[in-house]
């Protein structure tokens, strides 16, 4: 999918999507109130099945609604703020470090948590929350049961009682994962992506860039989430403490960057801790001495900002020496080193790694690496005119799909990342000789793996995979590119329109789609008269162009298709003398060889054999069919196979018999 100019912060969406998610709501809910009856949802119900998948709790749990909970419940009291969020018995601090981010601005919290919403007005005991899902908005439905001890919220509550906005947003979200348990453990940048739909960042600490106290700031001020953690070492540093207090292997939010003093020279940061109470014990806690070297006016205003008691200050020099990650999701790919703001182009391709076909691992196992998926990335323009070397900006996000929710099977997060080549379509023998243009820093366990590159215009091939070998898996390959669309040309809007009308809503075309298209195409042009393509053709050309194993074809496979026809015919043309769009075998000797493909007299006579008429003529259908699995046969047969090898390659194909 390539969307050009869509920004992820955006919240676009397909209006049409939207809308139906919000009837299929609506009529739920206006269905249940018409029969005066509260809603049960089927897909997650009230038992263990939806609480946990391995490990049942030891507490006694009965599921209650608000209504049955406390007097007045109600949804939203005064906004919905990040004291709204106080961590239960369930370990998804990184989530609710996420939802405390996402409540510094509005318009992020309301496309998450639709507002109009109440345990009065239209009340049936049903609740929706919308999360940006592997590269589009989903609804998610949920009734407001919620798993109690004593009448008491177990997972996540307000410090109010009887507010529960909060609470419900946690149910949406483990519905969304299969389970409550599904939630124990995980990345904040997770949970911020899937609130915002947004580009990712991970920075190691140890490592950071210059500048990084002005990086954070803009990024807060452009809406950016940011959150943080301390590396886990051991077993035992599982929730230990440093010796100031701060937490090992937790998650906590970061709200706000300061400088105070006239000089400047005071650099502070204020962090949020999700279980509602603050640990540290360190320079500009409470009541420490640094807080008398700065002017009263700045003492008390920051001491304003700080809105609970599991809010505090610190200052930047020992954030960066305490805290090992820092954790970035932006709502637009811009760089925060500068204050230009950009245009982007997103290309969006959804694959998958299959065990004996397309789980070639990385380039430590030569022999399979070439077999990953392979996705065309071309870079048109630079994006400053005025620099002395031709660079352009993109943003390559790699993101595994489905392993939290496939816990319950022993699923894990897979080792992933990438690799970026110059050319296009490349095969075995090119990587055991090339390297890569581009690459990213580390393969790692996380369920997306982000990196920024400036590479010069040019063709480029993305390879995403595992770091094992036969890991099987699925994944959404997302690529922001910093510079201008190029406008397309009239035959190219033509077949965007003729794809989208036989396409479908996946996007994809199979073999008899493929066929309908071409013949559409092919009516629309004067210089080669042609009733389409056999749907035997049309197989062979996905087999040929089918980069992702999905064995269909998306608009990018297609285009690059049609571009490898247009050449073809060019030379088809050349040897159709008499414009009866046929050529003798004779002459198809030499088209074969203006192609680039060389081959001996025993494959010529085979190709005659094969595709030649009574009259030893080859129609252009025949032509294209021959010349796909000429392409195909030379790219599988590696740069230098032997004669005998593409003599058997060739006969397999064509299946003839001698």
């Amino acid at each position: 999918r390539h969307r050009p100019g869509w920004l992820p912060g955006s919240a676009q969406s397909s209006p049409i999507l939207v809308v139906q998610r919000l009837k299929t709501f609506l009529e739920l809910r206006d269905k249940y109130v018409k029969k005066k009856v509260l809603f049960e949802d089927p897909l997650f119900p009230a038992n263990d099945s939806s609480l946990f998948y391995s490990h049942k709790p030891s507490m006694k749990i009965e599921w209650k609604r608000p209504t049955e909970i406390c007097e007045n419940p109600q949804f939203i009291i005064d906004g919905a703020n990040r004291t709204d969020i106080c961590q239960g018995e369930l370990g998804d601090c990184w989530l609710l470090a996420a939802i405390a981010c996402l409540t510094l601005s509005e318009k992020l919290l309301y496309r998450v948590i639709p507002p109009e919403q109440s345990f009065t007005e239209n009340y049936a005991g049903i609740f929706h929350f919308q999360f940006w899902r592997y590269g589009e908005w989903i609804d998610i439905v949920v009734d407001d049961r919620i798993p109690t001890c004593n009448n008491l919220l177990i997972f996540t509550k307000s410090f109010r009682e009887n507010e529960f906005w909060s609470a419900l947003l946690e149910k949406a979200y483990a519905k969304l994962h299969g389970s409550y348990e599904a939630l124990k453990g995980g990345n904040t940048l997770d949970a911020m992506e899937d609130f915002t739909g947004g580009v990712t960042e991970l920075f190691e600490l140890s490592e950071a860039p210059k500048g990084l106290f002005i990086i954070m700031k803009k990024a807060l001020e452009r809406g950016s989430l940011m959150g943080c953690s301390i590396d886990v070492t051991s077993a035992n540093d599982i929730e230990g403490q440093t010796e100031q207090g701060l937490v090992k292997g937790h998650a906590y939010s970061i709200i706000a960057l300061e400088e105070v003093s006239e000089d400047g020279k005071i650099r502070l940061i204020r962090l949020r801790n999700p279980w509602g109470w603050v640990l540290w014990k360190g320079p500009w806690s409470v009541n420490s001495k640094e807080w008398s070297t700065v002017s009263t006016a700045d003492r008390e205003n920051l001491k304003k900002q700080t809105l609970e008691m599991s809010e505090f200050w610190m200052s930047f020099d020992d954030f960066k020496k305490n805290f090992t990650k820092l954790e970035m999701c932006n709502l637009t790919p811009d760089a925060l080193t500068g204050d230009e703001r950009q245009s982007w182009t997103v290309s969006i391709n959804e694959g998958r790694w299959v065990r004996g076909s397309s789980a070639g691992g990385c380039r430590n196992f030569p022999d399979t690496f070439w077999t990953n998926p392979q996705y065309r990335l071309r870079l048109y323009e630079e994006d400053d005119p005025e620099e002395e070397q031709v660079l352009c900006t993109v943003v390559v996000a790699l993101m595994q799909k489905g392993r939290r929710m496939q816990r319950h099977a022993g699923a894990k997060f897979l080792t992933i990342g990438f690799s970026i080549y110059e050319n296009q379509h490349l095969q075995k023998d090119f990587f055991l000789y090339n390297a890569s243009k581009a690459k990213c820093k580390a393969y790692i366990n996380l369920r997306e793996v982000t990196e920024r590159f400036r590479l010069p215009p040019g063709e480029y091939v993305i390879l995403p995979t595992t770091f094992k070998a036969h890991e099987e898996g699925e994944f959404l390959l997302r690529v922001f590119s910093e510079n201008k669309t190029v406008e397309e040309t009239e035959e190219e809007k033509q077949f965007r329109v003729i794809y989208q009308k036989i396409a479908g809503e996946d996007m994809e075309i199979c073999a008899s789609e493929l066929m309908a298209i071409m013949k559409n195409v092919l009516s629309k042009r004067d210089e080669i008269k042609s009733d389409g393509f056999s749907l035997e053709t049309c197989r062979s050309m996905i087999a040929l162009m089918d980069t992702d194993g999905s064995g269909k074809l998306n608009l990018q496979e297609f285009k690059h298709l049609w571009k490898k026809i247009k050449e073809w015919q060019l030379i088809f043309k050349r040897y159709d003398k008499d414009g009866k769009c046929s050529i003798s075998s004779f002459e198809m000797r030499n088209a074969v060889n203006d192609a680039g493909f060389n081959l001996n007299k025993q494959l010529y006579d085979i190709i005659a054999m094969r595709y030649a008429d009574k009259h030893l003529n080859i129609d252009f259908d025949s032509y294209i069919c021959c010349f796909v699995r000429l392409e195909g046969m030379f790219s599988n047969a590696g740069l230098f196979p032997k004669l005998k090898t593409l003599c058997m390659h060739f006969l397999l194909l064509t299946s003839v018999s001698l």
